[in-house]
């Protein structure tokens, strides 16, 4: 193994199989406990919901993972207060961290309270602030993303790939609704307005972490949102890599763990892409 690598591996235990054994265990109780949620709060804004379930599988995947892992920084949506600036600062205290699990316990919450089967386990590790694993699992259809750097991405044991749309108006996009009504909503309706009309047909289904998945399977094109936490794009950020695709933020400057507003893409149409989002920024 070159010097400069990081261990894949410590004390035998893989790093993308804990991620993996963490987020399928998650998931398979996050699914035995769809239809029964008895406490739902508010967090950032009246778009921001948390569960019980949310805490739950949080802590069953920190405690998971500081069983393997002791000496490991965490850092999930859970323990952090509501808002950007909490989570800006949240990330900001681990970010030297050697090694670093970034964990959405529930990505689509509202999905999932509403029982719209679109929402994700996403975690990731990251080492020295580059991702090194990621993965995000679809506990509705089991479906399993899988990354390492260097080895490729998967879903099913099989090999993922972008798209091979090379222009918008052939692309199929997605993005999301920000919990902020005041900035990052606005910002993300113009791309829209701007989009629509310039695209095959966009998406917006609730779960950034699958959107981006689904940008490395070649489902979709491309995806952008505004206002979104690490925790949201770090194990999709990797899939995305991994599969041959393309991350920025909205300006087209290279994705780091604190990128809020991103854009993902097959890498064909990317520059096309943040073109019409900063055009659209400037309206």
């Amino acid at each position: 193994m070159d010097a400069n690598q990081p261990e894949s591996i410590i004390g035998g235990k893989s790093f993308t199989a804990v991620a993996v054994n963490c987020a399928a265990k998650a998931g398979e109780w996050i699914k035995s406990k769809m239809g029964s949620i008895t406490q739902l709060d508010t967090k950032y804004s009246m778009h921001d919901l948390v569960t019980e379930v949310d805490k739950g599988a949080e802590r069953m995947i920190r405690n998971l993972i500081a069983t393997h892992f002791p000496t490991h920084s965490f850092l999930g949506e859970e323990g952090v207060e509501p808002g950007p600036e909490a989570s800006a600062k949240a990330l900001q205290e681990v970010s030297d961290s050697e090694y670093l699990w970034i964990v959405d316990p529930v990505d689509g919450t509202t999905n999932y309270v509403h029982g719209f089967p679109f929402f994700s386990v996403s975690i990731a590790l990251a080492h020295r602030g580059q991702v090194i694993v990621g993965v995000v699992y679809d506990p509705s259809r089991d479906e399993l993303f899988v990354a390492e750097r260097g080895k490729g991405a998967y879903v099913h044991g099989r090999k993922m790939r972008v798209s091979e749309e090379s222009s918008l108006n052939h692309s199929l996009l997605a993005t999301g609704f920000p919990a902020d009504q005041h900035v990052a909503l606005p910002a993300n309706m113009k791309g829209i307005q701007a989009l629509a009309p310039k695209v095959r047909n966009l998406r917006v289904a609730g779960s950034a972490a699958l959107h981006l998945a689904y940008v490395a399977a070649g489902r979709l094109s491309g995806f952008w949102e505004y206002n979104l936490s690490a925790w949201d794009i770090a194990a999709g950020s990797l899939l995305i890599e991994e599969a041959g695709g393309r991350l920025s933020d909205v300006a087209g400057q290279p994705y780091q763990l604190s990128v809020r507003n991103i854009t993902a893409s097959n890498g064909l149409i990317h520059d096309e892409l943040v073109q019409e989002l900063q055009a659209a920024a400037n309206t």
